[in-house]
């Protein structure tokens, strides 16, 4: 457990001067819509599930007088820079490293059992200290080792591991369900020969990889580098990112007050249909299949959606932060199940 108050400062002026660079370049998306959708109330208990640097766990604190905030985050260097960040608040932020989908346990250990939540925030996907890092092995941007771990110290498998043992069939899969990849064989079949003739253990090398085995109409055409898909899949791979997102969102509605709002940033189709789907769900009083002419399902809405459409960053903010570009906002409201709908 960390808290801020016990942070009282680097040791060394080359570690202070990583921090504050750290802190001026990054900018959190949608900051605005954020704050909007959330709605700070003075003494209120927030959940920030993906920390990161801090810079929306920090709008929340200074939007709302008397607010506490529970902080998670699985990275444990972005966990202390954004100690650092938040020190001046005390114990008003309280940061824990882990799954965003392993809150309640932090919740319960800092709050108690009955402790409820009146705003919870996850911004899914890597964050930009963790793609401008190249021994992270998340961009292929810079040469790195293929790495891609959100907590290297947690033992899971980097994505090397994935890469040089799966199947052609366990490759062609992934590379089409989590990268929407059109060339997953073509690129499965150049992975698998070329770790024939030596392993694959840097992000450079395999984005030459990919990048060779996409036809070259295809390679003239694009808009994103060929390799994109492919790193998106093993990053979703490697950190179960879509099965964290799917067991937060079963878990999160429970621990929300009466009022609360959840807010979910994602960046690419795959994450936004599955908050899409969850919101509607749990909006709709019945679930029951549209040939079933009376419900039994018995399900009631616990949700009122509070966007009908994603929110989208502006052009004057993607001008600012191109990394903003792909960000998609979706918010609801807890409703009062004790009163219908109301």
């Amino acid at each position: 457990m960390i808290s801020p108050s016990d942070k009282n400062g680097p040791d060394c002026p080359e570690q202070v001067s990583g921090q504050a660079y750290a802190h001026e370049r990054h900018v959190p998306v949608l900051l605005r819509e954020v704050l909007e959708c959330l709605a700070p109330k003075a003494g209120g208990l927030y959940l920030d599930g993906t920390l990161g640097l801090a810079g929306h766990a920090q709008a929340v604190l200074d939007a709302a007088p008397g607010a506490r905030l529970l902080g998670l985050d699985r990275d444990e260097e972005a966990l202390e820079l954004a100690a650092a960040r938040l020190a001046p608040y005390g114990d008003r932020a309280r940061l824990a490293h882990g799954r965003f989908s392993d809150f309640e346990d932090r919740l319960d250990e800092i709050y108690g059992t009955s402790a409820m939540l009146d705003g919870a925030l996850v911004d899914i996907g890597v964050s930009s200290l963790q793609i401008d890092s190249p021994e992270r092995g998340f961009s292929f941007m810079h040469d790195g080792p293929l790495d891609m771990r959100m907590d290297p110290g947690c033992g899971a498998a980097p994505a090397s591991r994935l890469v040089n043992q799966a199947s052609f069939d366990v490759l062609k899969d992934l590379l089409e369900e989590l990268g929407e990849e059109p060339q997953a064989g073509r690129i499965a079949r150049a992975v698998i020969k070329a770790r024939e003739r030596e392993p694959i253990t840097g992000t450079a090398q395999l984005a030459a990889i990919v990048e060779a085995a996409y036809p070259p109409k295809w390679r003239a055409t694009s808009r994103n580098h060929p390799a994109t898909r492919t790193f998106q899949a093993l990053r979703l791979a490697v950190n179960d990112e879509l099965g964290e997102l799917k067991s937060f969102l079963t878990r999160i509605v429970p621990r929300l007050a009466v009022g609360g709002r959840l807010a979910v940033i994602s960046f690419h189709s795959l994450e936004d249909r599955v908050v899409k789907n969850f919101l509607r769900a749990e909006a709709t009083e019945c679930i029951c299949p549209p040939h079933i002419p009376l419900c039994v399902c018995g399900h009631k809405a616990t949700l009122r959606v509070l966007t009908k459409k994603p929110l989208c960053a502006s052009a004057e903010e993607v001008r600012a932060n191109p990394r903003a570009g792909s960000a998609k906002l979706r918010a609801a409201e807890k409703l009062d199940q004790g009163n219908g709908n109301g």
